[in-house]
């Protein structure tokens, strides 16, 4: 690990839909952001198809987590950054898989499926997360368009900011 010890969260924010219509909303995580604090946060939140978490950290990778039910789905846009952020670390762990070396590729690690129901294939979300020259919240904001909530996504950064 380095000597980063707090996490430069860009933003975090919750998005779900209740009749249909998207909701999105900051989520205020106080401290380093831990996964388990990020996931008790989303369980707060109503959804008919879950609760989906987009949470951007130094413009250095994503970590995209959907709540349904007592189920949280995980992916992180590059599994790299496991070897320098503690989140990314929490869910490298999670997901039970190796730790990548610093000289490795900037590779996706998690559920690609995650948000295939409502509207990106998992073909799709792996090809944006493999575009190494998009910024993470770039990423999530292709993510906000595609499903449908891409004017809330913003109105919720803004809000942050």
């Amino acid at each position: 690990m380095s000597d980063a010890t707090v996490t430069d969260l860009d933003f975090a924010v919750a998005a779900y839909t209740e009749d249909g219509n998207w909701t999105v909303t900051p989520l205020v995580l106080r401290g380093e952001p831990d996964l388990s604090t990020l996931v008790s946060a989303l369980r707060r939140y109503p959804g008919e198809a879950g609760v989906l978490g987009l949470v951007s950290v130094d413009e250095d990778f994503f970590v995209l987590v959907r709540v349904l039910g007592g189920r949280a789905r995980l992916l992180i846009s590059d599994v790299t950054a496991a070897t320098e952020w503690p989140l990314a670390r929490q869910v490298v762990d999670e997901l039970d898989i190796p730790l990548a070396d610093d000289d490795d590729e900037q590779v996706p690690a998690g559920d690609l499926t995650i948000i295939a129901d409502l509207g990106m294939t998992a073909m799709d979300l792996g090809a944006l997360c493999d575009d190494v020259d998009l910024y993470p919240y770039e990423m999530l904001e292709e993510i906000a368009e595609t499903l449908g909530f891409g004017n809330q996504f913003q109105d919720a950064i803004e809000a942050v900011g």
